[in-house]
């Protein structure tokens, strides 16, 4: 088995993969601008970025479960 084997992706949905898209921009998009804010010293910020990527993340979760799963 190669370690640059091809995945076949055909059978998603559409919609499963621009819901996973969407939220995947979501959190990570959070998470670089929790980091960025800790930068500057702006900790409260930082903190509250980094929140919204878990509450997105624990969303996502739900939704992918309720929805798709």
């Amino acid at each position: 088995m190669s370690s640059l084997e091809l995945v076949d992706v055909s059978n998603v949905d559409a919609s499963l993969f621009i819901f996973g898209i969407v939220f995947i921009m979501l959190i990570f998009g959070l998470l670089s601008f929790g980091i960025l804010k800790m930068f500057q010293q702006r900790f409260a910020a930082g903190w509250y970025s980094f929140g919204g990527a878990v509450v997105s993340f624990v969303v996502f979760m739900f939704a992918l479960n309720k929805w798709y799963l």
